[in-house]
């Protein structure tokens, strides 16, 4: 009785919400690799080691970097797998037992409930329980919609029951801005179809805003919510922004390049697919390794910004890209405060914002600088430039969870795959989360002294 009570006491005293949210993507991560080891995931040869935890870490940080192809080289066991482990990574394995209790009519533990609080909700609100049952409501509706139209699709090209089982794989992979398709081409073959473009742009878009986001547009058209909350507000202008800039100078970059000998329809959905699909998942219509400076540069700014937070999407989110935009405004005009909405932005979310822009910058930097020093060959500076460009959009597409690949996933060697995975990893949880969870001790106000000027700028 005694050993229990203390190890309850050590688990109560070291593990911190943080630590468990972290520990819990890292053991589903490790089982989902021991499970495509086996040599019933593989279509021909069983993965190494490496190559299953590089899977394994990519659906469950619904990423979409691969490094075997996943209609081809995993076999249907495999590429099950996979959607079990987006499914759960995308809503986060903590949500899932959350909500089962829930639903069983169990009481929930404070740091569970403060879990999935921070996890999905921008302040704690009393109907949490209505919420964290609407999230796996609001999956199952949104993924049913979307496997319902692109079976209809699919079904001119594919026997029924294959039909089926790929609208459902891309359906549950695109909610989940995972990025993993069972085409060799991801959607290039589609690049002109309206019903495949607007059901996975659909897709991508609803999960990348935000559970919370959901909720309370769906509260809202009820006539419960009266109204939108700022979060809610600035998530649905700056996606709009995005979106709409997004296509608009891919149509400008590429209209010489590669949309010059394609047809207008085609040429409209490429660029309001590129678009989405950056900020949160690695699908496309269009060969990205063939895309000029421009639109690289483009894709690059928008898989640093990725999705909303609350969604299953990566990156420093939308909100925080609007906060540093609405900071530099309101500085420039020389106002203190941030205001939006006839509402003040707290100082302690501006000062996290900056946190996070920070530690992601960091990280991409590093995580880059490790991909070129452990790069193979022996080629001249002026011979490898290229990749340079290619590495750091590697390591920004692993931050953002998006999957965008230059063609250089495959080419890794295991000290870049391992620093991917590092990648993909910090990008899902947060980098302040798992900085939060390395730490002895939760932050707190230090001593505070005289204050000094010191020259910046």
């Amino acid at each position: 009785m005694k050993i229990r009570i203390t190890i309850k006491t050590f688990f109560s005293r070291h593990l911190s919400p943080s630590r468990i949210f972290v520990l819990s993507f890292m053991a589903v991560i490790l089982s989902g690799a021991i499970l495509l080891r086996i040599p019933m995931s593989a279509a021909k040869t069983p993965l190494c080691f490496i190559d299953a935890l590089f899977t394994s870490a990519s659906s469950v940080c619904v990423t979409g970097l691969i490094v075997v192809d996943t209609g081809k080289d995993l076999s249907t066991v495999g590429q099950v797998v996979t959607l079990l482990l987006i499914q759960i990574g995308g809503l986060g394995i903590i949500t899932f037992s959350t909500v089962f209790f829930v639903l069983m009519g169990r009481g929930i533990s404070y740091k569970g409930r403060e879990i999935v609080q921070s996890t999905f909700l921008h302040t704690p609100r009393k109907d949490f329980i209505a919420i964290a049952k609407s999230i796996l409501w609001f999956t199952f509706v949104f993924e049913s919609f979307g496997v319902l139209f692109l079976f209809i699709r699919f079904s001119q090209d594919f026997s029924l029951g294959t039909a089926f089982y790929q609208a459902i794989y891309h359906a549950i992979s695109a909610f989940n801005n995972a990025g993993f398709s069972l085409f060799s081409d991801s959607f290039t073959t589609y690049q002109g179809d309206f019903l495949v473009n607007l059901t996975i742009m659909g897709l991508l878009v609803v999960g990348g805003i935000g559970f919370i986001v959901q909720y309370e547009i769906f509260e809202k058209l009820k006539g419960v919510q009266k109204k939108l909350s700022v979060h809610t507000r600035m998530v649905m202008i700056t996606t709009g922004i995005l979106i709409l800039s997004g296509a608009f100078l891919f149509y400008i970059f590429e209209r010489d390049s590669m949309l010059k000998d394609v047809p207008l329809q085609n040429k409209i959905l490429a660029s309001f697919f590129q678009s989405v699909t950056p900020r949160t998942c690695g699908f496309n219509t269009v060969d990205i390794g063939l895309l000029t400076n421009a639109t690289i540069l483009l894709l690059i700014i928008f898989m640093s910004i990725g999705a909303s937070p609350g969604s299953t999407g990566g990156g420093v989110k939308t909100t925080s890209a609007a906060i540093l935009f609405l900071m530099i405004w309101s500085r420039m005009k020389g106002n203190l405060e941030v205001n939006l909405f006839n509402r003040t932005i707290p100082r302690e979310v501006i000062g996290r914002t900056i946190s996070i822009i920070f530690a992601s910058a960091l990280s991409v930097s590093i995580i880059t600088s490790i991909l070129l020093i452990t790069a193979e060959g022996s080629l001249l500076p002026g011979e490898s430039r290229q990749f340079f460009v290619e590495y750091l959009f590697e390591a920004v597409s692993a931050f953002g969870t998006v999957g965008l690949s230059m063609g250089v996933t495959s080419k890794l060697n295991d000290i870049q795959k391992v620093a991917i995975i590092l990648m993909m990893f910090a990008g899902r949880v947060g980098p302040l989360t798992l900085a939060f969870s390395l730490s002895r001790r939760t932050p707190k106000e230090g001593i505070t002294f005289a204050e000094e000027g010191v020259m910046v700028g």
